[in-house]
């Protein structure tokens, strides 16, 4: 394999550099107002994708509650082969980026929140899992890899199977979106 030129790899950190996550607010004051969120693609993808406005934990809890969008959690890790081999189909997604825009997206190494807790390992603490939440941070154990095996519902090992549970939470919040503008 011919070495990367050092102008591909200079270019490639100073891109990542520049979609480092800045999340704000535009309130204007006004408790009433509603709260505008902006998420910009992050730098810490690990492999997943640095297109994607990953967030740790407690900020994604915090980003959920104030956009009340669903949150995704991925955790991972580093040294995992089914891991290793779902990033980059993860990554080449164009389908799940877009999805991704209804998501808070955060990426859970495994010494970092929620990882460590009993509670993100409802059938075993194998990875990958993917699990989803509700904008308040509730897990939502009925989100799971339905084409999977039983015993390792949360696991995923490839990109149809992650969009058609972000399809099912993305319809299921949609459709209290609408209830809640009915009411």
């Amino acid at each position: 394999m011919a070495p990367i030129p050092r102008k591909l790899i200079l270019v490639y950190l100073v891109v990542n550099l520049l979609y480092n996550v800045r999340v704000y607010c535009d309130v204007d004051g006004d408790e009433d107002e509603e709260k505008e969120i902006k998420l910009i693609p992050s730098n810490n993808g690990r492999g997943f994708g640095s297109h994607f406005a990953w967030q740790n934990f407690d900020k994604g809890l915090e980003i959920a509650m104030l956009s009340q969008k669903p949150i995704m959690v991925i955790i991972h890790k580093s040294w995992c082969s089914a891991c290793k081999a779902l990033k980059p189909q993860f990554a080449a997604s164009r389908e799940i980026a877009d999805l991704s825009e209804k998501f808070i997206m955060v990426n859970a190494g495994e010494r970092e929140p929620p990882a460590k807790d009993p509670k993100f390992s409802p059938d075993g603490d194998y990875v990958p899992r993917i699990l989803f939440l509700s904008p308040t941070g509730e897990l939502r154990l009925e989100f799971y890899n339905e084409a999977g095996d039983p015993a390792y519902k949360y696991f995923y090992s490839d990109t149809w199977s992650i969009l058609a549970t972000m399809n099912k939470v993305a319809q299921t919040y949609k459709k209290r979106e609408r209830s809640k503008k009915e009411l």
